[in-house]
């Protein structure tokens, strides 16, 4: 078949100018056929008559198809503009042959019985030719158009055991251009139908694919056509649209790719363009804008410290900080590794331009604390050194204590001592009545925070509160990803488990945020909209891989662990919350910490911690933050 169509492409437009010279003269010969049948019917024209205007009739209609441009077309592709050239090109051959043979009588070349020379040839059969040819011409391009259609089909169905069965989401003008690329290129894809939202396209075809509706079907949709892919191609779409899009497209069992929006999207081929689904589009809200103009204003020439500068978080501070032309950037990280990759990604980045110091030292130390602060000068610091693990750190209570909170109070007196501007503390959601030892120590952070605001002069002490950071190191999308890429199974800890969720990008640019915003003593929070289920988390990422959950990929309860928590609270029961010009971002309202008891019950923390009284430590805890519920394995809402 392939040798076929190829030999036949070779030498397509004169098979194409045999045909239609056949056409013409079995248009002839029909009607010549048809008046020997049928005597009555007299036209007065002989049967050399017949044979001249044919022979006239056929070279003027090739002639002018020709010029037409009726064989330059690839008819499988044809289009109306073609079909008029055919239609066009034998009424000009019908007109020029019906005046030669007018001029032909006039002559004498002709003398039929009982008509005077010079008579007029007969219009009617003129037309009747006319309308025969032109009838037999286009069916013979319809029925190669059928038969090729046909046969690509038939092609098609051949090879879609190779390709992955796809439906395209958004039956518009990027749909026809992605399907003539399928069509036409050697793709991967073999489309099955569309869908769309729109009524008036619904029901019927787009370059012969059904178009099925609405968008909210598409997981019936997919079972009913037995899809494997799915190609997102609304670029006009909002991203509120295609949030909702996406979400429907994740509860199937199919690889999703999705085309940029129409300002990204570039001309060429729409089919590369089409990038996989990304974890972070099937956050339950829109993404948070921040007003560049004012955190380039707050660090912009400004000698800033970032402690944990080579994490997830930290290392992010510094790619945002650095992006702001800051007058030093000084990085402190207890991990080499991770303290290095920071600073050669920035040294690739900014070379000379940037100020860059890289420490290797831990917030515990305050002596060398000390020593980089009296050597910078630190401007604005941005502590984000911290111990994180939930379980690890119920182990080890003691070690958060020493990290979180003596750490915090080493960075952040030294910053009042040496007269920062600012200090901002980066703090969780689990300091929020916290069950866990963790998010107890968070909490004594931020009221480490709020007791030097209430005495500062010099420093403006701020805390950003948020939630879980997608892809952030400990994170469960990393652990997701370990699990998948092991064959299963994937953990999840609960089946109604849920968590607040952003961007490592998102959070950092709440930090910077907040703190241009900052008069001291504030705890910034984000307005996170819904919670995240983290089954459903689980299953989406999986998907994503290109597995069914429960199906290629097990999913496994494995219990809550100690002092985890079913829900998580972006604040306390009485802190409230203050608006502020950022829709998306509030203030708790300030509590007053008296000073000289809260440091008491501190000292008393860090003297039990470095004694490595892990008992002592959680009764400290428990006294210094009275919403600290510690029950281990606790289910219940807190």
């Amino acid at each position: 078949m392939r040798k076929f169509t190829f030999e036949f492409g070779r030498y397509r437009r004169f098979v194409f100018l045999a045909a239609d010279l056949f056409c013409l003269i079995a248009s002839s010969v029909i009607l010549w056929a048809l008046f020997k049948i049928m005597p009555s019917i007299n036209l007065q024209v002989s049967t050399t008559e017949m044979i001249v205007h044919t022979l006239i009739f056929s070279v003027t209609t090739i002639l002018a198809l020709g010029l037409a441009g009726a064989y330059k077309p690839l008819w499988r592709y044809a289009t109306i503009h073609d079909l008029l050239s055919c239609f066009f090109g034998v009424v000009f051959g019908a007109f020029v042959s019906y005046g030669a043979m007018i001029g032909l009588h006039y002559a004498g070349a002709f003398q039929v019985p009982g008509q005077e020379p010079g008579a007029r040839f007969s219009l009617i059969y003129t037309g009747l030719n006319l309308m025969l040819s032109r009838l037999l011409i286009l069916m013979e391009r319809i029925l190669y158009k059928t038969l090729r259609d046909y046969t690509k089909k038939q092609e098609e169905r051949a090879l879609a055991s190779n390709k992955a069965r796809t439906m395209i989401v958004g039956a518009g003008a990027t749909c026809r251009v992605l399907l003539t690329e399928m069509q036409m290129g050697d793709s991967v894809y073999y489309p099955v139908v569309a869908v769309d939202d729109d009524p008036s396209k619904i029901g019927r075809k787009i370059k012969d694919l059904d178009i099925e509706g609405p968008i909210s079907n598409v997981p019936e949709l997919c079972e009913k056509y037995e899809i494997d892919s799915i190609i997102v191609a609304i670029p006009s779409s909002t991203e509120e649209q295609r949030r909702e899009i996406l979400e429907h497209c994740s509860k199937t069992n199919c690889k999703i790719r999705v085309l940029p929006y129409l300002h990204e999207l570039v001309a060429g081929d729409f089919l590369k363009q089409a990038k996989p689904l990304k974890i972070e589009e099937l956050l339950c809200r829109a993404p948070i804008s921040f007003n560049q103009r004012e955190i380039t204003a707050f660090v912009q020439d400004k000698v800033c410290l970032v402690t944990g500068g080579g994490g997830s978080i930290g290392s992010e501070l510094c790619r945002q900080i650095a992006s702001h032309n800051p007058k030093r950037l000084v990085i402190v990280d207890i991990y080499e590794n991770n303290a290095y990759e920071i600073q050669q990604e920035l040294l690739r980045t900014y070379g000379n331009t940037l100020s860059l110091d890289v420490h290797i030292a831990s917030v515990r130390d305050y002596t060398k604390m000390t020593a980089l602060f009296e050597r910078f000068r630190p401007q604005i610091v941005f502590h984000a050194a911290a111990h994180k693990h939930v379980p690890l750190m119920e182990t080890a209570p003691e070690e958060a204590v020493k990290n979180n909170v003596i750490g915090t109070f080493n960075i952040a007196t030294l910053a009042e001592f040496y007269s920062c501007e600012k200090f901002v503390l980066i703090s969780t959601d689990k300091a929020v009545n916290p069950t866990n030892v963790m998010g107890a120590t968070k909490r004594c952070c931020e009221m480490i925070v709020q007791c030097l605001a209430q005495q500062s002069k010099s420093t403006e002490f701020v805390a950003v509160r948020f939630g879980n950071v997608l892809g952030s190191n400990g994170s469960v999308i990393p652990l997701f990803r370990r699990q998948i890429e092991a064959g299963g199974p994937v953990t999840v800890t609960h089946p109604d488990i849920i968590r607040y969720f952003m961007t490592i990008p998102e959070a950092v640019s709440l930090v910077l945020q907040a703190g241009s915003m900052a008069k001291g003593g504030e705890i910034f929070v984000l307005d996170m909209g819904k919670p995240v289920k983290i089954t459903l988390l689980a299953e989406n990422l999986i998907r994503l891989y290109g597995y069914r959950p429960d199906v290629d990929i097990k999913i496994e309860f494995t219990g809550l662990r100690p002092g985890e928590k079913l829900f998580e609270e972006l604040l306390m029961n009485e802190e409230g919350l203050k608006p502020t010009y950022n829709e998306k971002i509030f203030i708790g309202c300030q509590l007053s910490v008296d000073a000289d008891a809260f440091f008491e019950d501190l000292s008393v923390l860090k003297e039990h911690a470095m004694h490595n009284l892990t008992t002592a430590v959680v009764e400290d805890l428990k006294r210094i933050v009275p919403t600290f519920n510690h029950k281990p394995n606790n289910t219940a809402k807190a």
